[in-house]
């Protein structure tokens, strides 16, 4: 049984799951106090004028007096188009004028400047400059971006190409600033990265990464999303499932059963997997377990304030590199706008800037892939641009927008770039909505999307592209899938000689048996039938929808399961609305209600931030709580707080099981816990941590303290499930105040329906003592 668990301390978090840590496992990372450092976060930006010829540069000199940094990030930062988070950072324009005119001044402005004066200066942006192509830049430095710009448009992608490995992520994060949607799709369309050796992201392809989650890391579970994906012939770049679990030995049990699928398919040479745990995980698993790792997988940031959280660095993510020496298969990342505000690392740079960083940090990656890489460096970036919330941006709009810039920055830095076009639960984002989205996006040819059995991600709980989504995209567009893979979806009988789709379409079924046979089992094709049927409702049982057959049109999904998609997207609405009712904290044994700065739910859902810090209020009843203790200070706190799920919380059967267990097991190992419950109406995950600072800032520096804070996650899923949020520290860490989610790590997808509360609690204590074993900084590996 998998564990739903992140319990080494030293093996750090994704972006994903430190974009789910926030709010439930969710949403936000805004911190009260550590957000956008370098501007004034909420502010607005006016330019009220713009004199015949000014650049950015003059312009600053001459409303400033003097060169002035803050004033450079808001400028740049004001010309992108309107972007919730560019807001939140300080560096968002205050109307259309104010964007127009940043513009003109960007358009004046020459690409040396913007290379030499970068928004940003740490070791990730001297990287970028070190692998910039030092003659590609001689040849362009005096060019205004008003001049690249039209370059772009109107030459061919050879020339493009011919000067493009000039450019500095700073200069290329500039370029779709002055370019509406429509340029960026025609630029798109004109540039093309293909991974060597293959058809991905050539000109007329369009792939798909599989992502086959599971709530609970059940092999099974991953192994029939794949045979699903095959029997909608969707799936070439990489099969890569997020796991709930990041220890060694379950990714290579999650590893071991996408090897077994690949091998005895004999895929090796066209396909690779991977499990997306932490890069350090991966190369644990790859030791211990030899041959079980394919394709390596990191998160990347665009500062190295943010890649700290991550825990990675410049060094070590090379050293991986250089680890791929011979191999077919090399690095995989993902990127994101947003991830570095929302974890308070953006250092006042905009968004978009940002992501384009992260391009450059990739960059100089394949550059050192190539050096050991005899068949061509295999790296590929995906794009996911929706997956934080509404405090990044909110509109269907603004999520075509940002993949349409995301994938011309990405081109431009010379990357096979995918796009993951999504959007959470508790965006205005709907089902509809994301066809719209794929239609306006797909003209501009991402190098492959994500798939699921059906939109709705049955452990992320949120929205993306569906396998049949694919089907629709390659008949309304065109696109191709790998020639090597199609070949093989021809060799199972899903496609005919034709290209046409067979009677086997859609039938995941048909694809274990074609499975069972190249392992050379002898039995009937009715036996083992009906043992696929068997195993099939085991998986849907645990949550994990399965797509078969089609609807009215072959992309559509089969109405039964297109029904239910939609009740749980509704269920979703629900739980996020819902409340923790007084009956209901009333309930709790000695509970202690207290509230955040949230005003009702839909500020809460507005405005993340105001859910991480406490009310005066409710900052009096915790010191009430520290004033009890005296000199006698229990080990841990536990607080629940309702995040994004309130139903999750209150569900029969989850949270009283939990709480039971885990102060029994406490006991029993000897840790004292105060007896309150802290019950937090419009609580985050910061929000916590809060809680512990004023509970432990006075314990003794060298002794540890710990709270277990409890929190629904994001809805969407059948189970209503919660995460448990452990953060460990020292006196001396909490009385710093400025715990963050570097230290913490936990137990997620708790509900009856998958890791049992009973069972959570026993990880819980696993986790506990794992940490208390181990020094909590730095990485047991490269950097």
């Amino acid at each position: 049984m998998n564990k739903g668990v992140l319990s080494n301390q030293n093996d750090g978090l994704s972006r994903r799951e430190l974009l789910t840590m926030a709010g439930v496992t969710a949403v936000t990372l805004a911190s009260y106090s550590h957000s956008a450092r370098g501007a004034p976060g909420g502010e607005t930006i006016v330019i009220e004028e713009v004199k015949q010829g000014e650049d950015v540069f003059a312009y600053i000199t001459r409303v400033k007096g003097a060169f002035d940094l803050t004033g450079y990030q808001q400028v740049i930062g004001a010309a992108n188009m309107f972007k919730e988070g560019d807001q939140t950072i300080g560096v968002g324009a205050k109307d259309e004028a104010t964007r127009t005119n940043a513009r003109a001044l960007l358009a004046n402005t020459k690409i040396k400047d913007l290379h030499q004066r970068p928004l940003f200066e740490d070791d990730l942006q001297r990287l970028i400059w070190q692998t910039t192509d030092q003659a590609q830049y001689e040849v362009v430095k005096d060019w205004t971006m008003g001049q690249l710009k039209e370059f772009l448009l109107s030459e061919p992608e050879d020339k493009i190409k011919g000067i493009m490995n000039g450019l500095s992520s700073d200069t290329i994060g500039c370029v779709p600033k002055l370019m509406s949607d429509e340029e960026l799709t025609a630029l798109s369309q004109k540039i093309f990265n293909v991974m060597p050796g293959t058809k991905l992201g050539a000109k007329g392809y369009m792939g798909a990464r599989i992502q086959p989650n599971s709530p609970t890391d059940h092999p099974d579970d991953v192994a029939w999303q794949v045979f699903d994906a095959f029997s909608y012939a969707t799936g070439d770049i990489v099969i890569g499932t997020n796991p709930v679990d990041s220890t060694v030995a379950s990714v290579a049990a999650v590893e071991r059963a996408l090897k077994d699928i690949v091998d005895t398919f004999k895929l090796q040479e066209v396909i690779p997997w991977c499990v997306l745990a932490h890069i350090d995980v991966q190369a644990e698993v790859s030791e211990t377990f030899p041959g079980t790792v394919s394709t390596m997988f990191q998160s990347l940031a665009g500062t190295d304030d943010c890649n700290k959280i991550f825990d990675i660095t410049n060094e070590k993510i090379l050293k991986y590199a250089h680890v791929k020496t011979g191999e077919r298969y090399g690095l995989y990342f993902e990127t994101g706008q947003g991830s570095e505000f929302t974890n308070g690392a953006a250092n006042g740079v905009d968004m978009m800037v940002l992501e384009s960083r992260k391009y450059g940090f990739s960059r100089a990656v394949g550059m050192e892939l190539a050096k050991v890489q005899p068949r061509g460096a295999w790296l590929h970036i995906n794009d996911v641009a929706g997956f934080i919330g509404p405090e990044v941006f909110k509109t269907r709009e603004q999520l075509v927008r940002c993949c349409l810039e995301d994938m011309v920055m990405g081109k431009l830095h010379g990357l096979t770039i995918g796009l993951d076009i999504c959007t959470t639960l508790h965006m205005t984002v709907s089902l509809d909505d994301l066809d719209w989205c794929q239609d306006q996006i797909m003209p501009a040819n991402p190098a492959y999307v994500i798939a699921l059995p059906t939109k709705n991600d049955p452990m992320l709980s949120y929205l993306t592209t569906a396998f049949q989504d694919h089907v629709r995209i390659r008949d309304k567009f065109g696109f191709k899938v790998n020639d090597a893979m199609w070949d093989f979806y021809k060799q199972i009988g899903i496609v005919g000689e034709d290209n046409s789709y067979t009677s086997n379409y859609g039938d995941p079924l048909w694809v274990y048996y074609q499975f069972r046979l190249a392992k050379g089992d002898k039995r009937s094709k009715e036996e083992i039938y009906a043992e696929g049927l068997q195993k099939m409702r085991e998986v849907e049982a645990r949550g994990v929808d399965l797509a078969t057959g089609h609807g009215e049109k072959i992309w559509d999904l089969n109405p039964p399961l297109a029904a239910k998609v939609k009740s749980l997207y509704d269920d979703a609405k629900l739980s996020l609305w819902a409340e923790l009712t007084p009956e209901f904290i009333g309930s709790l044994p000695d509970v202690v209600p207290v509230h955040t700065l949230s005003k009702d739910r839909n500020d809460y859902i507005a405005h993340p931030a105001t859910g991480e810090v406490l009310s005066p209020e409710a900052i009096l009843e915790i010191e009430r709580i520290r004033e009890s203790w005296g000199d006698d200070l229990p080990k841990g706190q536990i607080v629940i707080s309702d995040g994004l799920n309130a139903k999750a919380i209150m569900d029969d059967g989850h949270l009283a099981p939990y709480l039971v267990e885990m102060r029994h097991l406490l006991a029993d190992a000897g840790v004292t816990m105060s007896d309150k419950n802290i019950v937090v109406t419009s609580g985050r995950v910061r929000a916590g941590y809060r809680i512990g600072e004023l509970l432990f800032a006075d314990a003794d520096p060298n002794s540890l303290r710990g709270i277990l804070h409890i929190i629904g996650e994001r809805p969407g899923t059948m189970h209503h499930a919660y995460s448990v949020y452990i953060t460990v520290a020292k006196g001396k860490r909490w009385s710093e105040k400025d715990i963050d989610h570097d230290i913490t790590r936990l137990v997620s997808n708790v509900a009856d329906t998958a890791l049992p509360p009973r069972e959570a609690a026993r990880e819980t204590l696993t986790i506990i003592r794992e940490i208390v074993g181990k020094n909590v900084n730095g990485s047991r590996r490269y950097g």
